[in-house]
């Protein structure tokens, strides 16, 4: 992920007209059925349902560019926000104190918003801990030793007024990238899933939904093998970036594990679907997957969708991927328009969003999962002498750039203020 830029948004008529001629948005033709395209069609919901968002950053920043992102879409309605609890600590897996307010703040000030959380199953989530580790890990999980951290996540979520939150969790766990994954022992992941689930299900007032989200393709192992159960999954999600397997979309469509697979796994087991990430990978600025990924998701009407927009996925902070902007842009301002009167369409110029979110290091293979992601702001459990957190309208957080950009980079502290 890149180190901080200035975004620069450029809008031209002539180019929004053209892409609109071309069709693939919402109730438009499109440019034609997809070759594999016959899913079944799931649990019936309402036409058009679909909460759209984005993953914009961790902390309060991404709640503070909802709204831009909302105006340069021509004030389409983003109902979801996103963002990722730290992995490094218990302790902040529990919840870390003020890291979740200003998303909680966001979600109560409209009935009609989405608190999408992304929750790791284990500490050192990003440490590449060997398999004989996690082995032991998971079935410390599945024998109860870990029900104490997530009922406290669960008391503090009620808490703070969110018991709707849509917990994606363990997400990714048929790749090799998180120490939450599902590989080394499938049996005592799936009845970890379950011990959390019932954990945090029993905290009074909870309305929570666990949303199973592997990432798109077999992986390490083959998604379906640890698919816990219907009794503790309510959502089937999947992350899908641009990227093999598959190299075009029919491919990633077709692929036993694909997009296909995802949409029949989830009408057989009734349940809704989701995309909590997706967006460009290896494949770079490319518009076709954009329209086509566009077109699935409102052919298929999931839950809800959040477009990962960071680079090298982003089509809005991302300056990287201009022709797959403009088509997001066309087609979700189409998409996600909102139900009241239309706003003005006038083009407004994306003010500069602050450090954007560092970029990924490349995965170590073709088939690896894209979304490495830096770990999201920590709390210290206790602050060295002088290094006191601040005031309560911010907070102060020790970045590892080294883990992402090389170790010619020192780690840094870095504040951030609502």
């Amino acid at each position: 992920m890149p180190a901080k830029r200035r975004l620069i948004v450029s809008c031209a008529a002539a180019l929004a007209l053209s892409l609109l001629a071309g069709g693939g948005i919402a109730g438009r033709p499109t440019s034609g059925p997809d070759s594999v395209d016959g899913a079944a069609p799931g649990p019936a919901r309402t036409a058009g349902a679909t909460a759209h968002g984005a993953y914009l950053d961790y902390g309060p920043e991404g709640v503070g560019r909802m709204a831009d992102l909302s105006r340069w879409l021509g004030g389409a309605e983003l109902r979801v926000g996103h963002t990722y609890l730290p992995g490094d600590l218990w302790v902040n897996i529990e919840g870390a104190p003020r890291f979740l307010d200003a998303w909680a703040e966001w979600r109560r000030a409209d009935e009609d918003r989405m608190f999408v959380l992304n929750v790791p199953m284990l500490e050192r989530n990003e440490e590449r801990l060997p398999d004989e580790e996690v082995r032991t890990l998971l079935r410390a999980g599945a024998a109860g030793e870990y029900d104490e951290h997530f009922t406290r996540l669960a008391e503090r979520l009620v808490g703070l007024g969110v018991p709707d939150t849509v917990i994606v969790l363990g997400w990714e766990m048929n790749g090799t990238t998180y120490t939450h994954r599902c590989g080394p022992d499938p049996a005592s992941w799936k009845a970890y899933w379950e011990r959390i689930v019932t954990a945090m299900r029993a905290v009074p007032g909870q309305e929570f939904r666990f949303d199973f989200t592997p990432s798109r393709g077999r992986d390490a192992v083959p998604w379906t093998e640890c698919y816990p159960g219907d009794d503790v999954v309510d959502i089937v999600g999947m992350d899908s970036y641009d990227q093999p397997p598959g190299e075009t979309f029919d491919d990633q469509v077709a692929d036993p594990y694909g997009l296909q697979k995802h949409v029949d796994f989830a009408a057989e087991h009734g349940k809704p679907i989701s995309f909590p990430e997706w967006g460009l990978f290896r494949n770079g600025d490319n518009p076709a997957y954009m329209r086509r990924m566009l077109e699935w998701i409102d052919r298929h009407d999931p839950l809800y969708q959040t477009v990962t927009d960071y680079c090298p996925h982003g089509v809005w902070q991302c300056t990287s991927n201009p022709r797959s902007s403009e088509v997001f842009r066309t087609m979700m301002t189409s998409m996600a328009a909102p139900s009241g009167p239309t706003p003005d369409p006038t083009p407004t110029v994306t003010p500069d969003p602050s450090p954007a979110p560092p970029e990924p290091a490349p995965s170590p293979s073709p088939a690896a999962t894209p979304s490495v992601r830096p770990s999201p702001p920590v709390a210290p459990a206790s602050p060295a002498p002088g290094n006191e957190a601040p005031p309560s309208r911010g907070w102060c957080v020790t970045v590892p750039f080294a883990h992402w950009l090389g170790p010619r980079l020192r780690e840094r502290e870095i504040c951030f203020r609502r």
